[in-house]
Formats: C-alpha cells, sequence, structure tokens
C-alpha cells in the first residue's frame, strides 16, 4: 500500500495503462489510507467507497477489452464539497445543506468522470467556501499532515490535507480569494488558480461569483497540468466560460524553463506581517530563478495596498445575493414549520440554525455595503479599486512573462489562533486576493520549510489571463531544480501518521 499511494498521478495512470497495477488495487489502496488516517486529519466529509470501486473497475474492463485509456484513468481524486455529485451529499460544509443529495452533476464533476478519474469522496472545507483555515466547517476542522494542532489553508483545506496525507494524489480545490494556493502554500502541496472561466463554474455553488474559479491541486505541477486539461474547457452551461482553446499546459509542464523569461518582484508583496523564514524562502526562490536564466524585474503595483479592503467588500455583497436562496423552501434544512409559522419565520429560524457565524458576518457586511445610501460609498468604490488593480497588472505585464511572490505571508498558524480575530484571519489571502480580483491565473508550489518552524512554505507564480501555461513552465523548472537541491520532492519531510 505504501509503494502505492507515494505515487504520482502520472506514475499511477503510466502503471494502469501498462497492466502493473490495477486501478481496483490502486483505489483500494487509497482507501485503506483513508480508514487508516483520517479519523485524525479529517480531510474527508463523505466517502464513496462502493461508488470509487465500480468507477475502478470499469476502467480495468476498458483496459482488459483493449481500449486506449486517458492521461489519468484510474487514478483517485478528492473532490471539495462545493461541486455537485449525483449519487453523493454535496453540504458546503454547511448544516443548511447536511445530507442534501443533487440531482445532477456539476460540469466538472462529468468531466473527471468521463476522463475516468476515480472520485474517492467529497472533502471537507470552510463553510460556503468562507474561511482561511478550514475552521468554518460545520463539521469540525481539518488537520495540518505536517502538524494537526496546526490548520491545512481554507478554504479547501480538506482537498490540500488529503494530498500532503497520501490519502488522494490528486484533488479538486476551488478559490475565490486564494482558497487553492493557500492551502497548497501551508501544506508544501501544489495548486493552480486557472483563469476566471477556464474551468466551467456550472454546478459549483456560488460564493462569489465573480471570483469563485475551481482548479486543480495535486503533489506535482505535472500531475496539477494533468488534471488542469481534464476539467479546463469552454462549457454553454456556463454563461462565464471562456469559449477558447485550453492553454497548452501539460506540454508546459513536461518542458519547463524560465530561460531568458522576465520574471517580476513586486514591492507590495512583503513587509509588516511576513514571517521571516517565508521572505527567506522566497528571496531564495527569487535567487533560485535568476540562476536558472531569469531576468529579475522590480514592480510597483500600489493599487495591491487596497486588495484586501476591496475583495471584503465585494465578496461578501456578491454571498449576500448568492445565499439569498438558501430559504428553506426548496431543498436543504427547513426548521420550525410545524403549521403555525409563516414562510418568512421558517427562512429565518432555518438561516439561524444553518449558516455558521462566519456566513452570517459576510452576509450583514455584503447587505449593508449594497444598501440604498450605502452602494456608491463601499460596493461601488471597491469594483473602481478592482479596476486599478486589474490595470496595475496590465501595466506589470507589459514588462514581465509572470509575477512572483509568497504565497501567504506566514506558514500554517494553529487551528484557534484567529478564531476570534477575522481582520488577522483575512489577512492570510493577502498575496492571493489580488489575482482574483483581476481574473488572471496562478500557482503555488514548495519552495522549502520555514527554519524556525519546520513547515511548508509556498511560491505564487501569477501569470496573465488565459497564459495558464506559463505557470507550468516556470513552476515545473522551479519544482525540478528544488529535486536536484534536496534530492526528493519537499514533501517526503512530511511527518507520517
Amino acid at each position: 500500500m505504501t509503494d502505492i499511494i507515494k505515487l504520482t498521478a502520472a506514475e499511477i495512470a503510466a502503471k494502469i495503462a501498462s497492466g502493473e497495477l490495477t486501478a481496483v488495487e490502486v483505489t483500494e489502496a487509497h482507501l485503506a489510507r483513508i480508514d487508516a488516517v483520517d479519523e485524525k486529519v479529517h480531510a474527508f466529509l463523505h466517502i464513496d467507497r462502493e461508488g470509487a470501486l465500480a468507477q475502478a473497475r470499469a476502467v480495468d474492463a476498458k483496459r482488459e477489452a483493449g481500449e486506449k485509456l486517458g492521461p489519468l484513468a484510474g487514478v483517485p481524486l478528492a473532490l471539495k464539497d462545493i461541486f455537485t455529485t449525483k449519487d453523493m451529499p454535496t453540504t458546503v460544509g454547511s448544516k443548511i445543506l447536511e445530507g442534501w443529495v443533487p440531482p445532477y452533476d456539476a460540469t466538472l464533476t462529468q468531466k473527471l468522470r468521463d476522463a475516468d478519474v476515480v472520485i474517492l469522496g467529497k472533502t471537507n472545507m470552510d463553510e460556503f467556501a468562507m474561511g482561511s483555515s478550514t475552521e468554518n466547517s460545520a463539521y469540525g476542522p481539518t488537520g495540518n499532515p505536517w502538524d494537526l494542532t496546526r490548520i491545512p489553508g481554507g478554504s479547501g483545506g480538506g482537498s490540500s490535507a488529503a494530498l500532503a496525507s497520501y490519502e488522494a494524489p490528486l484533488a479538486i480545490g476551488t478559490d475565490t480569494g486564494g482558497s487553492i494556493r493557500q492551502p497548497a502554500s501551508v501544506t508544501g502541496t501544489v495548486g493552480v488558480k486557472p483563469t476566471y472561466g477556464g474551468v466551467s463554474r456550472y454546478g459549483m455553488v456560488a460564493f462569489s461569483s465573480s471570483l469563485d474559479q475551481g482548479g486543480p491541486c495535486a503533489r506535482t505541477v505535472l500531475d496539477a497540468a494533468l488534471l488542469h486539461e481534464a476539467i479546463a474547457g469552454h462549457d454553454p452551461l456556463d454563461s462565464t466560460s471562456i469559449d477558447a482553446p485550453v492553454p497548452p499546459v501539460v506540454e508546459a509542464a513536461r518542458n519547463g524553463s524560465v530561460q531568458g523569461m522576465r520574471v517580476g518582484v513586486v514591492k507590495q508583496f512583503r513587509g509588516e506581517g511576513y514571517q521571516a523564514g517565508v521572505l527567506q524562502r522566497f528571496d531564495e526562490s527569487v535567487e533560485l530563478l535568476k540562476s536558472l536564466g531569469a531576468d529579475i524585474v522590480e514592480l510597483d503595483c500600489p493599487s495591491f495596498d487596497l486588495a484586501l479592503s476591496a475583495y471584503y467588500l465585494i465578496a461578501p455583497s456578491e454571498c449576500s445575493s448568492n445565499l439569498a436562496r438558501f430559504d428553506a423552501m426548496r431543498y436543504g434544512l427547513r426548521v420550525g414549520d410545524d403549521g403555525t409559522k409563516s414562510a418568512e419565520e421558517v427562512t429565518a429560524l432555518t438561516r439561524e440554525a444553518g449558516f455558521g457565524d462566519e456566513v452570517k458576518r459576510r452576509i450583514i457586511l455584503g447587505t449593508y455595503a449594497l444598501s440604498s445610501g450605502y452602494y456608491d460609498a463601499y460596493y461601488g468604490s471597491a469594483q473602481k479599486v478592482r479596476t486599478l488593480i486589474t490595470q496595475d497588472f496590465e501595466k506589470a505585464f507589459e514588462q514581465v512573462d509572470v509575477i512572483v511572490s509568497p504565497t501567504t505571508p506566514t506558514t500554517a498558524f494553529p487551528i484557534g489562533e484567529r478564531a476570534d480575530d477575522p481582520m488577522a484571519m483575512y489577512l492570510a489571502d493577502l498575496c492571493t486576493i489580488p489575482t482574483n480580483l483581476a481574473g488572471n491565473s496562478a500557482m503555488s508550489l514548495p519552495c522549502g520549510l520555514a527554519p524556525e518552524d519546520g513547515l511548508p512554505v509556498g511560491l505564487q507564480i501569477i501569470a496573465p489571463a488565459m497564459k495558464d501555461d506559463r505557470l507550468y513552465k516556470v513552476g515545473s523548472a522551479v519544482e525540478a531544480a528544488f529535486v536536484e537541491k534536496w534530492g526528493h520532492p519537499l514533501l517526503e519531510e512530511a511527518p507520517s501518521l
């Protein structure tokens, strides 16, 4: 079992295609690993044991029949519990949807099935993807496999923890303000936020519709690229989906190089609040890029300092609108329906019981920002800042091919440390939020361990919209250099569970 679960997704797919391993053997190994460690990690909210084995048997039957298998056929995957699945509950980490089984698959879910990826189950997350630590789940927090007393990032901490604990070689996350990249950073894994509209949002429960983006999570850059290619592409069911060819991400991952590339370093992405060890590893990464043939360019993007404030007006405003659909009338939780209460009273009681504190906080904030007399002062002003941030990116990408920064200002913090301080929690997404506001693509990959606590540090790479292949070109070059320098993937240093 240990040998199988330590394989990359690319290696697993190759061994299944050659007949060296069966998809059933691979699936059983990962289910056994989940049985062994997930009680401690709590990465999963639901395990689809029978469904996963049925998918695996179907892959083995295809191979035995001589059918050509896809690049990820038979590879297990952990799916964030924000994508609808017609054969499993979709709770979005909330009591208001506890036990709800959707009548349809999300487009991303269907693409995974079409690619013969084996979906192991649904992963834990901050309720409605609102959070930076996976402590806001109605079903309890997830632990970081590097140190189970620390957070695995948010909102997709279940997906990142499943990767770091070898419960799955692939996972899916969503990124509204950094919730793919931030968990990747603090667990020593790889996470990619594709260009907004590059992966369909149909069937992805909405938090903030102009910011939400699904994307791949993996332990290597190539694995992330293979998953990216499987889930990306135009979807007529999603009005925000981009009708354009998917960038050649797998080719870029297989041919990584930064020779002659211009790499930008933004001065706003450092300073007060950044952990010394994080900045040390980032500075070393910049020197590494220089040694690999990149030209380093200093950038000044003044509007980035306003990104956090703008995000926490835009995202709650859109959340206030999107979550109005949870009214106890059509699906999900219903409280107080005893025949004596009005529909309005039942709705209020249901929302009081079904939504957690962070969700309520953001609904209140967003409703206030959109209210008559305050719309222009708050939401309107935030959208103007968003335009300035987009313009700063456009100017920057006239000078450079990609931008690099720390992914998060600190390593994983202890569970509960910021629970009573929302502002400190929000600062975890300081470096990731500008990309969501502009709609660009970005990746986080490991760049070492912080010397003061021995925990993973992430390097963020940002590319222009629809230039996602640049992330993989740079990321695979950096990854190869790290592996050569230390002789093994960084994740091998994670403590065994």
